[in-house]
């Protein structure tokens, strides 16, 4: 079995420690650790370790989106962004509403060998919306699904979604809703507001996401269940889920690296790489984001990494596809919005990006202290480097990012899947 010596890493930016690795476990911990023979040693003074990151909000694509992304390409970008597990998302093609769709994502994971994927299924046949999927069936399948979701759609009907609360209360499930009332919505184009009628485009609500999060926080109450918010974006929806919290209420939210930094201003460039689900939102939506992962509010950072092929981004406006890819660049913008800010320490980072999204999504192996004995799951990354994002580097099969071009800080030098280093000084192996 191979061992590695991380020398003089600050622990979740303390003070600078030695991890001893052996084979897929930390076996120590402390200063001043004798490297064992033929160990390999990194010289890691001036970084930061954590434990691997975790993501609750991937998507992968496969099957049936290959010409975007696959779950090796996807694996390999999230290995580069520090990222030891994600939890892929169900608008695949077919839809992964099936034990055997789910068990095939699985195995594709295991197969790449670059970060655990942890499949998320449906929560209705084919997102429709109608009935519900075998939500049973997946999670008893060798996948072991515990979180459900229909994001990319909202599951907008109240009957539909009391019955998946219910359903999966069984086994101590999730449904992650995808918030946004889509009557609301039709045929919007960007956040209503000021910019939107300025640039003439049909105006999102805030109140379509606001909406549907009060009525389903309050099913959950009413159930006695678990409902974990996707991307959350307002200053309203903020408000609404620190309500539901202070009831003790079953309740978590997650909030996306782009909607942490960029705003609706943006748009008005026309530029195709600024449409999103939900939109970009205002200044005063952002701060409010921030404050609310700050204080808890919001529990972690999940990246909606939406990988497009060229021609689905690269076309006029109201012609391009929703998304932004964003796992290769997560870190680097938390960083900047959060810890040079100083509304964050490195030891909450953890917490945002690895502790909570494991354990919202009753994740193993993952989310675990860096301590002797836990699985060897970690990142390691230099907080003082500065580079501009340039995405014809990425190991993702899309370049649609709407970083490029931008400095942004941190860098991830290493990242250790229970032992193994699928990155070495920021490439992979």
């Amino acid at each position: 079995m191979s061992m590695t010596l991380i020398r003089g890493a600050q622990v979740l930016g303390g003070d600078p420690q030695d991890v001893l690795i052996d084979g897929e476990t930390i076996a120590a911990v402390g200063v001043a650790l004798e490297a064992p023979e033929g160990a390999t040693v990194i010289e890691a003074e001036g970084r930061i370790l954590l434990p691997g990151l975790v993501d609750l909000h991937t998507h992968l694509r496969e099957p049936g989106r290959e010409d975007s992304e696959t779950v090796l390409t996807g694996t390999k970008a999230a290995a580069v962004g520090g990222y030891t597990a994600v939890h892929a998302m169900a608008n695949t093609f077919p839809v992964a509403d099936t034990a055997g769709v789910v068990e095939q994502v699985w195995r594709l994971g295991k197969e790449s060998g670059y970060c655990d994927v942890q499949p998320v299924g449906a929560v209705t046949v084919g997102l429709e919306g109608k009935k519900l999927a075998e939500l049973g069936a997946m999670h008893d399948s060798a996948a072991g699904v515990r979180v459900f979701s229909d994001d990319g759609k909202c599951v907008d009907d109240a009957v539909i979604m009391r019955r998946a609360l219910e359903y999966v209360k069984a086994f101590d499930g999730v449904i992650a809703q995808h918030a946004q009332e889509p009557r609301l919505t039709e045929g919007a184009q960007m956040n209503e507001g000021i910019v939107s009628a300025e640039l003439g485009l049909a105006g999102w609500p805030a109140v379509a996401e606001e909406s549907i999060i009060a009525r389903d926080v309050l099913l959950a109450a009413h159930v006695g269940s678990r409902v974990h918010i996707c991307h959350l974006s307002t200053a309203g929806s903020v408000e609404i889920v620190r309500w539901a919290k202070s009831k003790g209420w079953h309740v978590t939210a997650e909030v996306t690296p782009h909607h942490l930094l960029l705003t609706d201003e943006l748009v008005r460039s026309y530029d195709p790489v600024y449409k999103v689900n939900p939109p970009l939102r205002t200044e005063a939506d952002v701060l409010a984001l921030r404050e609310a992962l700050a204080d808890g509010t919001i529990d972690c950072v999940a990246t909606d990494h939406a990988p497009h092929p060229h021609e689905d981004k690269d076309c006029e406006w109201g012609a391009a596809a929703m998304g932004m890819v964003g796992l290769e660049t997560a870190l680097s913008v938390v960083q900047h919005t959060m810890v040079d800010t100083g509304l964050l320490d490195w030891a909450q980072i953890a917490d945002r990006m690895s502790f909570r999204p494991a354990a919202i999504g009753r994740l193993d192996g993952h989310g675990r202290p860096v301590a002797a004995g836990e699985p060897a799951n970690l990142t390691l990354l230099d907080p003082a480097y500065r580079g501009v994002v340039n995405p014809a580097g990425f190991a993702s099969r899309s370049r649609n990012t709407p970083y490029r071009g931008l400095e942004l800080p941190g860098r991830v030098t290493h990242t250790f899947l229970r032992g193994r280093a699928t990155v070495v000084d920021g490439k992979l192996t």
